[in-house]
């Protein structure tokens, strides 16, 4: 059975027992800053879980992609060299918010793997939490697995928790045995052991619980359910195969690496490993650059770059020496187009993006690599086996080496990093480059705004529809930080109303200037800002007179500024849609500045605008 066939399969399955087929989500989590990917079928379904989200149904059925790379859930450096760790991959799931329970998802599970999948029962084995007596009760007597087959496991393994609190609950999971050919041979050999023979397939976690802050668990009012089954590794078991790599999900990709490279699969296990790590990657830098992300340094872009670059460097070791990752995402398309087509337009734009990034790293792949390998001949040669972090730290910054590229290098000479030296490096950097470039970082909220946060103060912006001017009074006065009842001639400080006409700076454009004036004092404004929601802070200096908190004022935002400035943040609008005109729906904005002199726009593009493209960019503007 194809593995197309098992995830169609699937979600027919689920649909005829009253499931809603909902379509996978981007792997860019929507509106969860903690997670760095889409990692398992519930983050999509995360606010229906905590009762923060309707949709109109209660079961739910999905085939999400993931990927494990980076973060909390990192799998990178074990890819390859396992049959199951992978980066990229699908999570089968099936989901109940609020609707049914345990002995329904039991009765499922076991009825799609026996009945559809074709599983032989007696392969089956099933882990419950050591104190789910009612999992126990299903399993045994509902289902029939026989006690000896059900396995009580502890909290570590078998009860989920979503954080220190909240919902959380008992989990079972459904094991299938490979037979003594695959694991360890020990005569004590039990589905806890580590090796490949007792392989985990299904997990069916049940939230009925609700911990508090004492670590008490009290029983949510309607319990919810959220399973997941890796697609490659039930695909394995269902076509009989010992890797998921020998899936037809990987041999088509396999097959034109080995062509390419000239090596066979399966004649030796270090090109093996090689050609594993590029199948896998492909897959998710196909995925990564399909859903948004472009090769950075930070974040979701530095993780698709140590990707693409982990990758590259394997080709290397397979003798590819020109860049070639950029042809095998045509294979990864023609493998998922079915399930995934919008993988089909976006396929020439994903290839664009890789081989640029290719081309990048082979520039200083060949310089970088000969220094480890001086490093790693004078290591052996005095018998030492850390790298220094100098070292690594050389590498990164100057040859665009990622850590973990390193580290994967060096494992096959059994040596280790100094990756506190490394962070020493790394931080010596940071600290040149704040002295160089101060006033750069983001900047902190001085307590003195979140004091009067607390007291109350709120100024209401009313400089909308063109309005410049406004009355207004004086609720608090900052002189150097600190709280004052009034400002003389030539002093400085911040000014505090309750309405006002002046915008205060964000998204990149500077805020208004102008003056402040009152009876017998006036009051220039250099800058606003806006340190707190709901504060504005007029910046300046006290011309004449004297200011004093509870005064009546008029304030005048300087026109012929704003209109400048004005002009310049609908520049970035129009000079963005020209980008994305020219360039491709990929672009998106970073940053930008906008005063009454000039714009600075900032943008995502994988390569240097060609000077055609930047005569169709300018034509549009």
């Amino acid at each position: 059975m194809k593995g197309s066939e098992i995830r169609e399969l699937f979600l027919k399955y689920f649909e005829e027992n009253g499931h809603t087929v909902v379509p996978s989500s981007s792997l860019i989590p929507k509106d969860d800053p903690t997670l760095l990917f889409t990692n398992s079928g519930m983050v999509q379904f995360k606010n229906c879980f905590l009762g923060l989200e309707d949709r109109g149904y209660t079961r739910a059925t999905s085939s999400q992609k993931s990927v494990r790379a980076g973060g909390k859930h990192n799998d990178l450096e074990n890819v390859g060299y396992t049959a199951r760790h992978h980066t990229f991959f699908e999570m089968l799931g099936n989901f109940s918010f609020g609707d049914y329970f345990k002995k329904e998802s039991i009765f499922w599970g076991w009825e799609f793997l026996t009945d559809k999948m074709g599983l032989p029962k007696e392969k089956l084995w099933v882990t419950i939490y050591k104190d789910d007596d009612e999992a126990f009760e299903i399993w045994n007597k509902t289902i029939g697995v026989p006690a000896e087959r059900i396995v009580r496991m502890g909290m570590d393994s078998n009860f989920w928790m979503m954080g220190e609190t909240g919902p959380c609950g008992p989990c079972s999971e459904i094991i299938f045995d490979q037979g003594p050919s695959v694991g360890c041979g020990r005569s004590e050999c039990n589905v806890e052991c580590s090796c490949d023979r007792h392989l985990e397939i299904w997990n069916h976690v049940f939230t009925q619980f609700d911990r508090d802050k004492e670590g008490n668990f009290h029983p949510l009012p309607k319990p919810n359910i959220d399973t997941g089954m890796g697609l490659e590794r039930l695909a394995a078991v269902v076509q009989g195969v010992k890797s998921n790599y020998e899936t037809d999900f990987f041999t088509p990709i396999i097959q034109f690496i080995a062509k390419i490279s000239g090596k066979k699969y399966k004649q030796n296990e270090d090109n093996d490993a090689s050609m594993n790590v590029i199948a896998d990657h492909s897959r998710a830098v196909t995925f990564l650059i399909g859903d948004g992300i472009l090769p950075s340094n930070e974040g979701r872009g530095y993780v698709l770059r140590r990707i693409l670059r982990r990758a590259a460097r394997h080709g290397k070791l397979l003798g590819l020496g020109k860049p070639f990752l950029h042809e095998i995402v045509s294979v990864v398309v023609e493998a998922m187009k079915d399930a995934y087509p919008d993988l089909i337009e976006k396929e020439a734009y994903i290839k664009k993006v890789i081989f640029n990034e290719e081309q990048r790293f082979i520039e200083t792949l060949d310089a970088g690599l000969k220094i480890l390998s001086d490093e790693v001949a004078a290591l052996k040669k005095a018998n030492k086996t850390v790298v220094p972090g100098e070292v690594v730290f050389k590498l990164y910054d100057t040859f665009g080496f990622p850590v973990d590229l390193t580290a994967d290098i060096v494992k096959r000479d059994r040596l280790t990093l100094d990756t506190e030296g490394f962070e020493k490096a790394m931080e010596a950097q940071r600290e040149k480059a704040r002295e160089s470039w101060k006033g750069s970082g983001e900047k902190t909220v001085s307590t003195s705004y979140q004091k009067l946060s607390l007291q109350g103060i709120k100024t209401m912006f009313v400089g909308y529809e063109g309005v410049t001017e406004a009355r207004s009074r004086v609720l608090a006065i900052l002189k150097n930080d600190e709280p004052a009842d009034s400002l003389g001639k030539g002093e400085n400080g911040e000014v505090f109303v309750d309405f006002t006409p002046f915008y205060g700076e964000a998204g990149g454009q500077v805020g208004d200037t102008g003056i402040i004036e009152g009876k017998g004092f006036l009051f220039e404004v250099w800058e606003t800002q806006s340190p707190v929601e709901g504060i504005v802070s007029h910046i300046g200096k006290l011309k004449k007179g004297a200011i004093k908190v509870g005064d009546d004022v008029l304030l005048k935002v300087d026109v012929g500024a704003r209109r400048a400035t004005e002009a310049h943040h609908s520049g970035t609008h129009v000079l963005n849609a020209a980008l994305r005109s020219v360039l491709g729906d990929h672009v998106k904005q970073s940053g930008s500045l906008v005063n009454p002199e000039r714009l600075r726009f900032d943008y995502t593009h994988f390569s240097k605008i060609e000077e055609d493209e930047l005569h169709r960019i300018e034509s549009i503007a």
